[in-house]
């Protein structure tokens, strides 16, 4: 009988504080569901060399835990989880998709291994998400598409496999796409196109092929091209030179052919870097990249260009950028 009247007090209690305050109570139970969260992301952790997890306990809030940043006092929901490098190893607990809020995932530089949750996908609220030089496997899942707040996404130096999901061209807030270093396969979605507010795409050292795609011309917000060390085909797509934001462009060591428009220094002015290390590009040299002032890195490899009939070598200098 006492219990009984005690959970009657309780819940009376609560009903109050909801009447008065709704939005307290239901983020005093966000509160809980992002504390037990945590707990099952440490849980999911095999090795912890630096210890830096060891702080994750019920002695303080995790509000006070390393690597995780909460929003407005009172509350404390987790709006970021920054363990960048920590040297932690294990697998990435699918339960992350209770951190609602969570705004910025950054855990790069550590040994994360298995599949990336797909139920990252349910954190509508995200902006960033970082796993650089990790160990993941599997697809990139399709269902990031859902995260239309998503600005970074940066998956370089793992071990993915699969397509470029289609999907992702839904990402109309995305401005960093860097899936470099992994064993992604087959062709460049053409709807990467749709990428409108996109500065960086970065998909070197994979085993892409086909064409690049013709719609990569419409993003007229890229500054920064990288698809080296690929299978990509064919021939430099003609809309990629009304690109006039383009600042960088390596299509290095691919099986591309052709010739490259006279004309390119006009079309991209604001060019600092172009790699171009196929032996099948011919024609005339490149004369107009005079204009491009701001070039500082260029590299031709054994290509024959062309200037007055004479043959001409190109510099051979090396810039990388991921």
């Amino acid at each position: 009988m006492k219990a009984l009247w005690s959970f009657f007090i309780h819940s009376i209690l609560i009903l109050c504080i909801y009447l008065w305050c709704p939005t307290t109570v239901s983020g005093l139970l966000q509160n809980e569901t992002d504390g037990l969260a945590l707990i099952a992301f440490k849980d999911g952790i095999t090795h912890d060399s630096l210890g830096m997890l060891s702080y994750w306990n019920e002695s303080i809030h995790f509000f006070h835990w390393i690597g995780v940043s909460c929003s407005r006092p009172h509350v404390h929901l987790v709006v970021a989880i920054n363990l960048s490098p920590y040297g932690l190893v294990g697998p990435l607990s699918p339960h992350i998709e209770n951190l609602t809020f969570l705004r910025t995932v950054i855990l790069q530089n550590n040994s994360f291994h298995g599949e990336i949750p797909p139920q990252i996908g349910s954190l509508f609220h995200l902006r960033v998400l970082v796993l650089r030089n990790n160990s993941f496997g599997g697809e990139v899942p399709t269902n990031l598409s859902h995260c239309l707040n998503l600005k970074v996404l940066n998956l370089i130096d793992n071990k993915l496999i699969g397509k470029i999901p289609e999907e992702l061209g839904s990402l109309l807030t995305l401005q960093t796409l860097s899936l470099s270093i992994n064993n992604l396969t087959g062709k460049i979605p053409a709807s990467i196109g749709n990428l409108s507010s996109l500065i960086t795409l970065s998909a070197g050292d994979n085993h892409l092929e086909g064409r690049i795609p013709e719609e990569l011309g419409q993003i007229a917000t890229v500054e920064f091209i990288q698809l080296s060390y690929n299978k990509l085909a064919d021939t430099i797509p003609s809309s990629l030179y009304n690109l006039s934001s383009l600042d960088y462009i390596d299509i290095a060591s691919n099986q591309l052919e052709g010739s490259i428009h006279p004309n390119i220094g006009v079309f991209l002015p604001h060019l600092t870097g172009l790699f171009v290390l196929e032996k099948k590009f011919t024609g005339p040299v490149l004369g107009s990249l005079s204009n491009a002032s701001g070039l500082i890195y260029i590299h031709f490899a054994d290509n024959i260009f062309t200037r007055s009939g004479k043959a001409l070598k190109s510099s051979n200098h090396k810039h990388e950028r991921q």
